[in-house]
């Protein structure tokens, strides 16, 4: 990430206060222009929280359906943004193949069946294998010699390496090869394997009569409240016992002046609540561009920074009540420097493959600050194609301004549609 290094120093500090458990009851706000890198702080935040950590993103106008209401709708967020590890022990065979014995019948028609001869450091034992074990013993590729693992509640074989005792069967192995040391003590244990899972997902298994499978069908629709204080409950018992641990995620709920004042009360609540994600919103409702003369800020500032919270005559700063706003630690993303818009472009470049010479570069900087960073970046794309035609080496500034002139960026067109009377007669 290019630039924000006030920003990224706070949300630093804000993972940090996630992993020493500081920051319950509170919402995070990351305030700042279009293109400023909001949402890639709030995936950094995730990212940086472990790989099991749930992360959902939503944009606030997304909760507004006529299948469900609002608050379910974010009931619905929040549940997905809460993971659940549960521990369960199974039993495995492991050791290292001696030899792997297959029978097929005659016609080649009939069920497979074999032998398996598996040995750790202190035992050997023989196996008879079904046609479902035989099956998955060739699928695996299993040769004497190898270290496998077998799963004896559902059958699943995993190849875990080559044994050291076979280092010298130099034919028989490739570069990437793993070896690996024989398993010692007995050839059946007992593992614990960690499985995450979010609540939502559970809330559906538990809320529809085909179970799991309703998962795959897209159509959740409304779950019942007693379901999710039966699960709740459960959960929290099977913490309290060690069989399952909580993985609090990040919820990320973009353009979050648009949520209402109905959605404002209910996250009010929840966000107190013991199983309750952290919540990271982000609006682009603030105050910019401070060159304009004074009372052209005034009027900026009743504009874009002080708005109508929706659903109410209340004015509030970013269009969010200001009891609300006052559980929120606020993150301000600085627009960038010239320095860093350069940098963002020519990684930009470097990513889609595209050789720009220098002075192309500079009128793309140029032009960011007249237009918008996204719109430079589509300019990039578009004069690759311009190029491209024209069978040239690199991007040139002839490329870039055929491209400017053929796409309007917002302000040119807004003053295109102010000058004519409109299109429609």
């Amino acid at each position: 990430m290019v630039g924000q290094v006030a920003a990224r120093q706070a949300a630093g500090l804000i993972v940090k206060m996630i992993q020493e458990g500081k920051i319950a009851g509170r919402a995070l706000l990351v305030t700042g222009e279009p293109g400023a890198g909001k949402t890639a702080l709030a995936i950094a935040i995730s990212k940086e929280l472990g790989i099991d950590t749930p992360f959902v993103s939503i944009v606030a106008s997304e909760i507004y359906s006529s299948e469900i209401n609002k608050t379910e709708a974010l009931t619905q967020a929040f549940r997905r943004a809460l993971g659940l590890q549960i521990k369960e022990e199974t039993e495995v065979l492991e050791g290292e193949v001696i030899s792997l014995e297959i029978d097929r019948a005659a016609s080649g028609l009939g069920p497979k069946v074999g032998k398996l001869t598996m040995r750790t450091t202190d035992m050997e034992t023989i196996y008879d294998l079904g046609s479902k074990m035989v099956d998955a013993c060739l699928k695996e590729k299993v040769v004497p010699g190898d270290v496998i693992q077998v799963d004896k509640a559902s059958g699943r074989v995993t190849r875990l390496g080559r044994s050291f005792n076979r280092s010298h069967d130099y034919d028989a192995m490739g570069p990437k090869v793993k070896l690996v040391q024989c398993p010692d003590g007995e050839i059946q244990k007992r593992r614990e394997t960690v499985h995450t899972v979010c609540l939502h997902d559970i809330d559906v298994i538990n809320s529809r009569t085909q179970g799991y499978v309703a998962l795959f069908s897209g159509d959740t629709g409304e779950i019942k409240a007693e379901v999710r204080d039966q699960i709740n409950k459960k959960v929290l018992e099977w913490r309290e016992e060690g069989k399952a641990k909580f993985v609090p995620g990040v919820l990320f709920i973009d353009e979050a002046h648009m949520l209402d004042i109905e959605c404002f009360s209910f996250l009010n609540r929840a966000i107190e609540g013991e199983l309750s994600p952290l919540i990271i919103m982000a609006t682009n409702r603030y105050a910019s561009h401070l060159t304009l003369s004074s009372s052209n800020i005034l009027n900026l500032i009743l504009f874009r920074l002080i708005e109508k919270v929706r659903g109410t005559d209340v004015e509030s700063a970013h269009g969010i009540p200001s009891d609300f706003l006052d559980r929120m630690l606020i993150i301000h993303a600085s627009p960038y420097t010239q320095e860093d818009t350069t940098k963002i472009l020519s990684i930009r470049c470097e990513e889609e493959g595209v050789k720009l010479d220098k002075s192309a570069l500079d009128l793309l900087v140029k032009l960011q600050s007249a237009t918008s960073l996204r719109y430079c970046i589509h300019l990039i794309a578009a004069a690759e194609v311009i190029r491209t035609r024209r069978k040239a080496e690199q991007v040139t500034t002839d490329h870039i301004s055929q491209a400017y002139r053929l796409f309007f960026d917002t302000k040119r067109s807004e003053k295109m549609l102010t000058e004519t009377q409109g299109y429609l007669h």
